[in-house]
């Protein structure tokens, strides 16, 4: 069976009608649900082993781990899959990994990208106003660049876009520009 799901010829309705019904079967959990995600699993192997060559690639993480969040993915994909809005189930599945091991990827290397150096010298005691704000400064900065004080004052010190403009010799809608486009950097950096 493995050798003809791995065939690249063959009519692939075929193939898709196996891996439903071991997709069903591996979804109800019953007797025999375990053999049937092995199976899936096997049958998706070279697609899956892709994955993991390109994740080691990429350095999304130590061989070990990508390999272990492969499987983790892969088994979780299976499991969660809506067969009624699915029409091709290998294809379906390599995707959703791939697109979750990157995205992962993604937040992980941001939150390090966050890592503040702070100059001790320049640093408050931890637990003060002054030092939270320099650190949420620091942060600003790297995400939204020159619009940090614009942000800062906007949204932290609760200034009007108007007040702001002026107070950083901007006109009104220049202003109003950059804090909406700061936004949306944040929006995208957070949502990663």
């Amino acid at each position: 069976m493995f050798d003809w799901l791995h065939q690249r010829d063959g009519d692939p309705a075929d193939k898709n009608v196996v891996l439903t019904a071991l997709v069903e079967v591996a979804q109800k959990r019953g007797a025999g649900a375990d053999c049937a995600l092995t199976c899936i699993l096997l049958a998706l192997w070279p697609g899956l082993d892709a994955i993991r060559s390109r994740a080691i690639r990429q350095k999304q993480g130590p061989c070990e781990e990508v390999a272990a969040d492969l499987l983790a993915r892969a088994v979780q994909s299976v499991r969660n899959l809506r067969l009624c809005c699915v029409n091709r189930i290998a294809a379906t599945i390599l995707a959703n990994v791939q697109r979750d091991m990157i995205r992962a990827s993604k937040r992980e290397s941001g939150k390090q990208t966050l890592i503040v150096d702070i100059d001790p010298e320049r640093t408050p005691y931890a637990g003060s106003d002054a030092s939270h704000a320099m650190i949420l400064e620091d942060d600003l900065r790297r995400v939204v660049g020159r619009d940090a004080d614009l942000v800062m004052r906007v949204a932290i010190a609760g200034c009007s876009q108007a007040e702001a403009a002026a107070d950083l010799g901007l006109s009104h809608d220049v202003a109003r520009k950059r804090y909406q486009r700061a936004l949306g950097k944040l929006r995208q950096h957070y949502d990663a």
